[in-house]
């Protein structure tokens, strides 16, 4: 099938690229998606100074194309489009898009990226990457010794607008409350307070940002008189929140109450087979360099599945009822518990044909039928369970086991 795929990523941001040039390097059949311009978020940051290896500095632009190229030397497949419908549940699942071609794949990686909750103010959108950001980890070296401002009085405004002050001579920070009133932890209060190059603005607004290339000014408006104020600044951080662009999951995979994806270790939803990787999911710190972990990590989580399932498949392929032995080398029990299950198993000919799981080494099938103890056993009839046996006494295992055999 022209159209299915080993591996598809819904997200073109450093995270999908990165998981895209681990899928295509493992020889996945892999194919990347993207609605807008490749390179998410990162494509419209200016400089990024902090990404390892370029102690230069690099321009997003520049990077993202980097990552792309990479990509597409190990045989990515890149589509635009816009996703309009998931069926993940399935296997294969199935991609739909808006326009275009229905694809099908073994596994799904969603790295769809959030948005800036936008102030909507004149000169937002115009001045996005020249003076405008949203991200201080990302910008704060490009102004030093200048003058900023930063809008928000969350924990995320003044605890960036005191990494800002690292660089920048002035930290203007707007504030929509009475002076003393923030709504943050006291801890950051206190040293934001104490900081002297942090210079608060009470009950006020930011009302425009001004330039000509780049940004030169803002208007603060006083929310109790009205009154209009123009400063000079440099760059303008807006810290009003982000949105996780995960809508079209919310209903398929499990996310928190901000709407972002909650993943394992291995980057792993509530769903097999389904990863998400980057900004969407509920993560510390979203930054370039820890987004292409997290699709490195996707990927690689991905690849294994997949092999993990063809070998399943294999194994019960053609048998019409299957006993799991779930294992640990680890765990003496279970060990001579397999053994036992063999020995039965031996005397009941064409019964059941038993197959021998490693919970370390076959993480998928352990999470599929939730089977995370050693010494589980799982009857399967036409590949769907029907009885599960999880216990440490042999006399409990043979009676069972045997009940099974002649059922």
């Amino acid at each position: 099938m022209d159209n299915l795929y080993d591996m598809v990523i819904i997200g073109g941001g450093s995270a999908g690229m990165a998981a895209g040039l681990y899928g295509g390097r493992s020889r996945l059949k892999t194919l990347l998606i993207e609605k807008g311009a490749v390179g998410g978020a990162a494509y419209s940051t200016r400089e990024i100074a902090n990404y390892p290896g370029f102690h230069a500095g690099v321009s997003g632009p520049a990077l993202m194309a980097d990552f792309r190229r990479q990509a597409e030397k190990f045989g990515v497949e890149f589509v635009r489009g816009e996703v309009q419908d998931l069926a993940l549940a399935a296997d294969p699942k199935t991609i739909r898009l808006k326009k275009g071609p229905e694809y099908q794949a073994r596994s799904v990686v969603l790295a769809l990226g959030t948005e800036p909750r936008l102030l909507g103010v004149p000169g937002e959108r115009e001045f996005r990457g020249m003076g405008v950001s949203y991200c201080a980890t990302c910008d704060a070296e490009n102004f030093t010794d200048c003058v900023v401002a930063v809008v928000g009085n969350g924990d995320a405004a003044l605890e960036e607008a005191v990494y800002i002050a690292k660089f920048a001579a002035k930290v203007i920070v707007i504030v929509i409350h009475d002076e003393g009133i923030v709504d943050c932890n006291k801890t950051s209060a206190e040293i934001a307070f104490q900081h002297p190059r942090l210079e608060f603005v009470w009950n006020s607004s930011l009302a425009e940002i001004k330039g000509d290339e780049d940004v030169s000014a803002i208007v603060v408006k006083n929310l109790k008189t009205g009154a209009l104020t123009e400063t000079a600044v440099d760059g303008v951080f807006l810290y009003v929140g982000l949105l996780p662009l995960t809508g079209i999951v919310r209903d398929l995979v499990e996310t928190d109450s901000n709407g972002y994806i909650i993943t394992g270790e291995k980057m792993e939803t509530s769903l097999t087979g389904v990863y998400a990787a980057g900004d969407c999911r509920q993560k510390y710190l979203r930054q370039v360099v820890t987004a292409a972990a997290d699709g490195a990590v996707a990927a690689t989580a991905a690849g294994r599945y997949i092999e993990e399932l063809a070998e399943y498949t294999a194994m019960v392929a053609g048998s019409e009822r299957v006993l799991l032995a779930f294992w640990s080398p680890m765990n003496e029990f279970s060990i001579n518990a397999v053994a036992r299950a063999e020995q039965i198993s031996a005397e009941y000919p064409g019964k059941i044909r038993l197959v021998k799981i490693d919970l370390y080494r076959r993480q998928m099938l352990a999470r599929k039928y939730n089977a995370q103890t050693p010494g589980t056993f799982i009857l399967l009839e036409r590949e769907s369970a029907c009885a599960t046996l999880s216990t440490d006494c042999y006399a409990t295992l043979e009676s069972t086991l045997r009940a099974w055999m002649t059922r």
